[in-house]
């Protein structure tokens, strides 16, 4: 166990005189697997184009996103875990942003309506750009702290696989 294990796991010091009590923030090996673990189950991430609804697609991104800003808050601020789920979550934004760009206002239905509710060939190809910046990312978190991951979620991973 290395030193910085061993201080993030200590809770305080107790001396005759004084004692001193903390919350340590959390190992960043711990967060980076607690993000693998919640997008292994995200299927917008590798699952088949065509059994892909842009709706629920689109939620999943923003679910995503909302668990990136968490564990962004959990990670010490300017480290390499930080910046790596920073751009997860530009990915998740700029997918949002370019898939909601022909939206409008229906007044008479009042809602807000899409052309062709998002089922257009410009989402599944800014679906397949953020999968591939995001395989990208998963990548980077699977060897920087040497996490296991399940295949499903390795489809998007920018490597050569043992049957491929």
């Amino acid at each position: 166990m290395k030193f910085s294990e061993i201080a993030n796991r200590v809770t305080g010091i107790s001396c005759p005189i004084f004692g001193i009590s903390w919350n340590p923030p959390k190992l960043e090996a711990d967060i980076a697997r607690a993000v693998i673990i919640f997008l292994e189950d995200r299927r917008v991430l590798y699952n088949a184009y065509e059994l892909e609804l842009p709706n629920h697609c689109l939620d999943s991104v923003i679910k995503i996103r909302e668990f990136l800003t968490q564990k962004i808050t959990e990670s010490g601020a300017g480290s390499k875990l930080s910046e790596i789920l920073r751009g997860m979550r530009a990915s998740c934004r700029r997918l949002l942003d370019e898939t909601q760009k022909g939206w409008y206002f229906d007044k008479a239905n009042n809602r807000i309506e899409g052309a062709g509710n998002g089922m257009t060939i410009e989402f599944y190809s800014n679906l397949g750009i953020f999968r591939g910046e995001m395989g990208v990312f998963i990548v980077h978190l699977l060897i920087m702290y040497g996490i296991d991951c399940e295949s499903d979620l390795l489809k998007i991973a920018p490597l050569t696989l043992p049957g491929d």
